[in-house]
């Protein structure tokens, strides 16, 4: 780890810096480069047909710029836009962006390539970092603006030959390793070469070639340059951000402060090295804060697999919006956050989300509920409690939850990894409402009194293999149960402390669930039983042996 070979790359004094006290307001213009920088850095590149596909996926989701490649360099680029053209497939509101170097045979190839569309963008550029000038190109500035203005001219010249409607754009690439000065010199050098040749404003595109800094050096140029661009009014900046330090959608939200117009990026981030700026990501991240994104990405599934498919690359599971486990809780503490978070908006009826740990309802982007919590090791009582309720319908009383998660924690300990919603099911009906010994009810008949005590019972049971027949009256069901078992089985000294309720589904076949917590006083364990049935007494009473049978296992003395 030799630091020292490694120094800090500029800033930008600008102590009349703006951007900090502003905030994104609205979406900016969307350009997709999925099919050219994104393109260009797939181990496989797309096809023809892929880039097809490619194309319809950017047009449903409301892209109105889209680069499609580099069509004097690449046959299977400038046959692309060919087919575009022969198959009718660009919508008329939509602009078809081509990117050239400032070569005379480059660019009147380019101009071969998008006869016949209505509208494009013309994208030229050249390398103006301090880096490039010294050690690729060894030219001065004034050289490296001269390549710019001639490229310019050459587009501008090109025109006297177009019917469409073509907005010319102009990088200075590298501009992050540009010094600020120089890169507004050199637009302002295209600009006035390009003389408002069409009645577009010129796009200035001021890409983060290679992140060199922190995002906030990015956005302190941005807006310096846009101080210093002649006739503002009447250009469009634009920002072209990549990842290398993984600051690239932080990078392009500070650049919207600091006054970027437009914003080029990909779907999922997919480009050079560690990628382009996720436009899926800071459009989504505009959606949580309430701005329309201006783009139809309410099917984010639909999105990852024409990705996955026409790309070759796998969305990793963490990856913001898009990931497979990015709305799933394995926190114990999160997931009971969730659940109440989801029962406090449907108690007061709430239009505006608020949940803990989801900063956005999942169903708005075409995701669903059902994964938004799984449970292993780390899991608490929350998780296990919501699970048991959004899946399967049991409202397990508070102090029987952590009862309940500690018997699924000793499964995922035991067995490793996730715990899924139907082996917590299993493992519910073994514990609770399967538990058939040492006490098994066979039959219960229940009778209201008109004397004290209000209910009769007549009871008939298994302890430990014997059967047994019992009535008795108590005040109220199971106290006259619980005397009925007593004088067959004097040693069951068990009391009931809590009883809770509630139906698990509606109509007239309803069931009900009942809830029973018992305690041992030789031993001093409680421990809950559950019960079902339609008949809710009848339901409270098999939750009864359920933590009749729960205690008696736990007793130390059972055999």
């Amino acid at each position: 780890m030799n630091y020292q070979r490694y120094q800090k790359n500029p800033v930008v004094d600008y102590p009349g810096r703006r951007w900090p006290n502003k905030q994104i307001e609205h979406a900016p213009i969307w350009c997709s480069v999925d099919l050219r920088d994104g393109n260009q850095a797939l181990i496989e590149p797309m096809n023809v047909d892929e880039k097809m596909e490619f194309f319809d996926l950017l047009i449903k989701l409301g892209f109105k710029e889209i680069e499609i490649g580099f069509p004097a360099a690449s046959q299977i680029e400038f046959d692309f836009l060919r087919r575009l053209v022969a198959e009718n497939k660009i919508p008329d509101d939509v602009k078809v962006q081509v990117l050239s170097q400032c070569r005379q045979e480059l660019i009147d190839r380019t101009y071969e390539a998008i006869r016949g569309i209505k509208n494009v963008v013309f994208h030229i550029y050249n390398s103006t970092s301090t880096l490039q000038r010294d050690v690729v190109f060894n030219k001065n500035r004034e050289e490296i603006i001269q390549i710019a203005v001639d490229g310019t001219r050459m587009v501008k010249e090109g025109l006297k030959k177009y019917d469409g409607n073509l907005q010319l754009e102009y990088s200075p690439e590298s501009f992050s390793g540009t010094e600020v000065d120089f890169s507004a010199e050199i637009c302002n050098a295209v600009a006035k070469e390009w003389d408002h040749a069409t009645p577009a404003p010129i796009i200035f595109n001021l890409p983060n070639t290679v992140e060199m800094n922190t995002p906030n050096v990015y956005a302190d140029q941005i807006e310096w340059v846009s101080d210093h661009i002649k006739d503002r009014e009447n250009v469009i900046i634009s920002i072209h951000p990549h990842n290398d330090r993984g600051t690239g959608v932080a990078g392009t939200e500070l650049a919207l402060l600091a006054g970027a117009d437009r914003v080029e990026g990909t779907l999922l981030g997919n480009g050079e090295r560690t990628g382009n700026v996720d436009i899926l990501t800071v459009a989504y991240n505009m959606f949580s804060q309430g701005i329309d994104p201006k783009l139809n990405i309410e099917n984010i599934n639909e999105i990852v697999e024409v990705f996955e498919r026409c790309c070759k690359m796998d969305v990793d599971m963490r990856h913001p919006y898009a990931g497979k486990l990015v709305f799933t809780a394995f926190s114990g503490s999160h997931q009971d956050a969730i659940n109440k978070g989801m029962k406090a908006m449907k108690e007061r009826n709430s239009q505006i989300w608020q949940v803990p740990y989801l900063p956005i309802d999942p169903a708005d982007i075409g995701r669903r509920y059902e994964p938004v919590v799984r449970i292993n090791s780390q899991s608490g009582k929350g998780g296990v409690a919501f699970v048991m309720d959004t899946v399967y319908g049991y409202k397990l009383p508070k102090s029987m939850q952590r009862e309940f998660a500690d018997v699924i924690q000793r499964i995922s300990e035991k067995e490793g990894g996730e715990v899924k919603p139907e082996t917590i099911m299993a493992a519910f009906k073994k514990e609770y409402l399967d538990i058939k010994t040492p006490y098994k009810l066979n039959f219960v008949d229940i009778f209201d009194n008109t004397g004290d005590d209000d209910t009769h019972v007549a009871l008939d049971f298994e302890y430990n293999g014997e059967t047994f027949h019992s009535e008795a009256d108590g005040n109220g069901p199971v106290d006259a149960v619980t005397l009925a078992i007593r004088q067959c089985v004097p040693e069951m000294g068990f009391s009931v402390q809590d009883y809770s309720e509630h139906a698990l589904s509606t109509g007239s076949h309803a069931k009900a669930a009942a809830y029973i917590e018992m305690e041992d006083p030789r031993t001093g364990n409680k421990t809950y039983g559950v019960g079902l049935s339609s008949n809710i007494t009848r339901a409270s009473i098999r939750g009864m042996f359920s933590a009749m049978n729960r205690l008696t296992r736990l007793a130390k003395d059972y055999i």
